[in-house]
């Protein structure tokens, strides 16, 4: 079973990240949830994660934080991270794009977007 982190401010956006990925048909999932960046490091840190969703703006640590940070990681570097942001623009999907993050996807989540994402770059299973 595949592992995944979301990790966003809002408990609605993580709801919501959780069921897109049900609705593309990654039902099969141990999810796991986390408010911003220092609690996902904590998580991280718990578990061993295949995946991570992250929202770029966060309080504490922010996605762009946690990404860096993951990335730094030897024991982490090897996950993937897709950001997303209700504040997306070619700029700054470039830079994150540049620090290693798979994907920038767009809130609210476009579903053939993320179906593209999940099957083009990550090692997910469909049920």
């Amino acid at each position: 079973m595949n592992r995944i982190l979301i990790v966003d401010d809002s408990s609605m956006a993580r709801t919501l990240i959780k069921r897109s990925l049900e609705v593309c048909g990654f039902d099969e999932l141990d999810v796991y949830e986390a408010k911003n960046g220092v609690h996902a490091m904590q998580v991280l840190k718990e578990n061993n994660i295949d995946l991570v969703f992250s929202d770029l703006n966060m309080p504490e640590m922010d996605g762009e934080g946690l990404l860096k940070r993951i990335k730094s990681s030897p024991r982490l570097n090897h996950i993937p991270v897709v950001i997303i942001s209700s504040k997306k623009s070619a700029a700054t999907e470039k830079k994150l794009i540049a620090d290693h993050a798979v994907a920038v996807l767009a809130k609210p989540i476009v579903l053939p977007e993320l179906n593209e994402v999940l099957e083009n770059n990550l090692i997910l299973e469909k049920n």
